[in-house]
């Protein structure tokens, strides 16, 4: 565990907690580590989840697969991140999605109760926690209301003010392809690629692969109200 003291480090969920103390804290409580291999499945969508992972190691991406066969990618999570904090308390305690390492990786997993004798150990660690989830509310009220748009036009806009606020700045720079924002959009990619040239066009925004600008600002706010 100590190899991985960086990683837990960075993990919101020992945020502003020294690294020594995180050591101590995780020798009190049992936890498992897996590794996995690039492509390999972590979780199917309607697997029970007692378990929060902890990335130690890699990238994952959480998919929501269609009978038809569609896939729309929900987010991507990198080391540090965490999985499955909403769903270990949950009556439902069952992945909505499927998790898949698009990286090899490794995943620390603790247990319901464990995470509870965390927070008692740390308090801190409890006031993390509660964060996350709040977080995660958000996200999701973010893709609803990018879901909710009723144009193509609208859900980049929508997207783009959105990582505005986030990255605080009108350089978005985005760590996935075209493709995977496509898929977090729920558009075709050409469609994406064709409406993106039209507002580069148009002056609202410029780009170059996964690095958008934001040109005019009020047009791009505009775009929502049309």
């Amino acid at each position: 565990m100590k190899s991985y003291i960086e990683q837990l480090s960075k993990c919101i969920l020992f945020k502003d907690i020294n690294k020594k103390e995180i050591i101590n804290i995780l020798e009190k409580i049992p936890y498992q580590i897996i590794d996995y291999s690039r492509g390999q499945v972590i979780a199917i969508e309607g697997d029970d989840c007692h378990s929060l992972g902890i990335i130690l190691k890699g990238k994952v991406e959480i998919q929501k697969i269609f009978p038809s066969g569609q896939i729309t990618t929900i987010n991507n999570f990198k080391e540090g991140n965490i999985f499955g904090e909403s769903l270990v308390f949950s009556d439902r305690h069952t992945y909505p999605a499927t998790i898949t390492a698009i990286e090899s990786c490794t995943i620390m997993y603790i247990e319901k109760t464990d995470i509870v004798n965390l927070s008692m150990l740390n308090s801190r660690i409890l006031t993390n926690f509660v964060s996350v989830l709040s977080d995660r509310i958000l996200m999701l009220n973010d893709r609803i209301s990018n879901l909710s748009q009723d144009s193509l036009r609208k859900k980049i806009s929508n997207f783009l003010l959105s990582e505005y606020k986030k990255q605080n700045n009108i350089v978005l720079t985005f760590p996935y392809t075209r493709k995977k924002m496509a898929e977090l959009l729920n558009v075709p990619r050409p469609s994406l690629s064709r409406e993106l040239t039209n507002m580069k066009n148009e002056g609202i925004i410029d780009f170059d692969k996964n690095i958008i600008k934001i040109l005019d600002l009020d047009l791009l706010e505009y775009s929502l109200l049309k």
